[in-house]
């Protein structure tokens, strides 16, 4: 039985599309949604490449951690409005690192039954392969369902 769903988003039209179908069977199976939105940064890395330790701007780095988290809070009030609208019971979850194990972990963490994701995110090439962080989801060594909505 389908009772928790995580649904990770990345505000792109395939995660829209996915969030919706996402409503959809949580609506028919009575579950509860965690929207999941990932901030992938290492501003650390990048600079620690181009200035030395204590030259960094922090000045720049922590702007821009506030925008991205800004940013991800928008996406998922989108993507809440949508499970709203639709009776759906969700909560918000805004994490930081690689996606691909931030996804695995929060849905252990929650003990979700089945990821839902769109099959290209934000940074997926425009090919015919699936996106790169759904594709590691998938092929992660784990027994969570994944369910790929298409773009």
């Amino acid at each position: 039985m389908i009772s928790k769903i995580l649904m990770p988003t990345d505000g792109s039209p395939t995660a829209k599309k996915a969030v919706k179908y996402a409503a959809g069977l949580a609506k028919q199976l009575d579950a509860t949604i965690t929207l999941l939105s990932v901030i992938e940064i290492d501003l650390g890395a990048f600079f620690a490449q181009t200035v030395s330790a204590a030259d960094s701007p922090t000045h720049l780095i922590e702007p821009m951690e506030n925008y991205l988290k800004q940013t991800a809070e928008l996406y998922l009030a989108e993507a809440e409005t949508i499970l709203k609208q639709n009776g759906v019971q969700s909560k918000k979850v805004i994490r930081s690192g690689h996606p691909v194990e931030v996804i695995i972990k929060e849905a252990i963490k929650s003990k979700v039954d089945v990821i839902v994701m769109g099959s290209h995110g934000k940074s997926a090439l425009k090919a015919a392969m699936l996106g790169s962080v759904t594709f590691g989801v998938i092929h992660k060594d784990t027994k969570i369902p994944v369910l790929v909505v298409r773009k």
